[in-house]
Formats: structure tokens, C-alpha cells, sequence
């Protein structure tokens, strides 16, 4: 069940994890149209990069937009596989490898029902 707030809105919070090379330019876009965010430092699972996962309380008639700006503030980039381009075989011999290129960025995105939400410092 949706607890609806005073006026009759129902929230949503977005859970946007990006790459931290997006960070600045997102919240600084999110905060100048009126939402705020809190910022949680986190690591992928694939490539172990730094990235940053951003929660977001936002009504629900505003949900759409939230997730444009998103969109247009985290890109795409192609990275090089970390591993360095030589490794030792079984047999201590050295085998090159060459980088693998990958795709990374853009943003990944969940929309939740807020089932409940207070913010204790609202007079």
C-alpha cells in the first residue's frame, strides 16, 4: 500500500547508480531544477570502478522528469580493461593479452513506491 501525502501525492525514490565521473554535473543539474538527492559511494560488481549510488524522493508527477535529466547528465564512455596487456602462462612464460574495450556509464535506474515518508525537520 502507498501511504498518499498531504494533497493527495504519492512518492517514488530513485535509486540512480552511475559512474563518479557523472556526479557533479548530475547533482548540480538535479539541485539547480529543485530536487534533492543523497549521495552514497559505491563499487560495481564487474569492473570494481567507483561509482555513486544516488536516492532520490521525488511525487510521482515529477518522476518522468527526474529521470530526463538523469539521462542527459550520465554518457556513455568506452574504457580499457584493467588487467594489465601481459600475464605469466602456466608455465611462466609471458602470453600477451590484448585490452579489452568496454562499454560503461550511462546510468542504472530504479523507481520504488515510497510506502512511507516523513521528513522529521518540516515545521
Amino acid at each position: 500500500m502507498v501511504k498518499v501525502l498531504k494533497g493527495g501525492k504519492s512518492m517514488k525514490l530513485i535509486f540512480a547508480i552511475i559512474q563518479e565521473a557523472d556526479v557533479r554535473g548530475l547533482l548540480s543539474r538535479l539541485i539547480d531544477k529543485g530536487y534533492k538527492a543523497t549521495k552514497l559511494a559505491s563499487t560495481g560488481g564487474f569492473l570494481k570502478a567507483r561509482n555513486t549510488t544516488l536516492l532520490i524522493g521525488v511525487e510521482e508527477e515529477k518522476v518522468e522528469n527526474a529521470l530526463r535529466i538523469i539521462k542527459e547528465n550520465c554518457r556513455k564512455r568506452t574504457i580499457l580493461d584493467p588487467i594489465p596487456p601481459y600475464s605469466i602462462g602456466a608455465h611462466g612464460e609471458y602470453i600477451h593479452m590484448d585490452p579489452v574495450e568496454y562499454v560503461v556509464g550511462g546510468a542504472t535506474v530504479f523507481v520504488i513506491d515510497a510506502i512511507d515518508y516523513s521528513k522529521e525537520m518540516e515545521d
